[in-house]
């Protein structure tokens, strides 16, 4: 169908006459009434009939044109959208993102927007995904970083989704603990073991327990932590074994990771909300995410890429989602 004649019949419902939509477009009564003759043809379904000397909409024609309207509606919102794509992304954006993905996606993607667009800020909040996605439905942040496996608070039509990457659930342990040097594992070969554990109820936590009672054993937590800091810290001193994303595990910390025997990963997107007002902004923020390679590097990265500890990836803050 096409949008011009969904207008043309749209304007007949609201203006009542072929003659007065004719002058609303600037074209003469034959024209529009061939115009809405062919939307017939193409739609397959009558949608005028005469009346006297007057047309008038079938009960067919009728819906198409107020369908019409919210179609066209949605499309001039799409084209807006597009069009702030290519204008200068300037003020403020406010990005919330877990733990893992703050300084693996998050803080790469706006120090290189930074030496690109210097009139754009981006304000970083650690938000866990039960946090992250009521304060973007209620504004409170312009962009989330999240994962689709969150079950408790799903995603839905109200966000659109901009898929980012996809992390593996992997066992981390000492060095020279035996596992060291095996490939995948079996969590029911380490039900015997100390474990750490993320809080209660948190995304990571509920994760780790469901893996562990799948494999057949209630896991003996030894302690809990809050960040993934102190959890990788705890392996490394040889006192636990934990289950983290890979993207938690840093360089700085001696410890093996080794991946499951049935693979775990979650699925780690950015949302906006559909719908906000288009904002070059937000959408530069969002290519920078997706491709941050595209950026060029500021002048000091390649010195920090090289200081000793530069590989860690793992943010020595509050951790609530895995």
């Amino acid at each position: 169908m096409n949008p011009w004649r969904l207008r043309l019949l749209s304007q007949l419902d609201t203006l009542g006459t072929v003659r007065a939509v004719a002058q609303a477009a600037n074209l003469s009564p034959s024209s529009v009434s061939q115009q809405l003759a062919v939307l017939e043809t193409e739609t397959r379904t009558q949608l005028l009939e005469r009346s006297g000397r007057r047309v008038r909409l079938t009960s067919a024609g009728l819906i198409l044109a107020r369908r019409a309207r919210a179609i066209l509606d949605h499309m001039d919102s799409v084209e807006a959208e597009l069009r702030g794509f290519g204008e200068e992304p300037v003020g403020l954006v406010r990005l919330g993102a877990f733990q893992s993905a703050i300084h693996t996606m998050a803080v790469p993607a706006v120090t290189r927007l930074a030496a690109v667009h210097p009139h754009l800020d981006v304000e970083l909040l650690q938000l866990e995904p039960h946090e992250s996605l009521p304060a973007l439905r209620g504004g409170d942040v312009d962009i989330i970083i999240t994962t689709t496996d969150f079950d408790e608070l799903p995603l839905g039509p109200d966000l659109d989704l901009v898929p980012l990457a996809t992390d593996p659930v992997v066992l981390v342990v000492p060095p020279e603990h035996p596992v060291a040097t095996r490939g995948v594992v079996d969590l029911a070969a380490y039900a015997d073991e100390p474990w750490s554990f993320d809080i209660p109820q948190s995304y990571m936590a509920n994760l780790a327990q469901r893996l562990c009672r799948q494999a057949g054993f209630e896991p003996r937590v030894v302690c809990r932590f809050s960040n993934y800091m102190m959890a990788l810290q705890h392996v490394e001193a040889g006192l636990s074994i934990t289950l983290l994303p890979g993207l938690a595990v840093g360089d700085r910390y001696r410890v093996t990771t080794r991946e499951l025997a049935t693979p775990i990963t979650r699925s780690i997107t950015a949302a906006i909300r559909r719908g906000a007002p288009a904002r070059a902004a937000v959408h530069v923020v969002l290519d920078a995410l997706r491709h941050p390679s595209d950026l060029p590097l500021p002048p000091s990265d390649k010195i920090t890429r090289d200081q000793p500890g530069s590989g860690d990836r793992t943010a020595p803050a509050r951790d609530e989602d895995g």
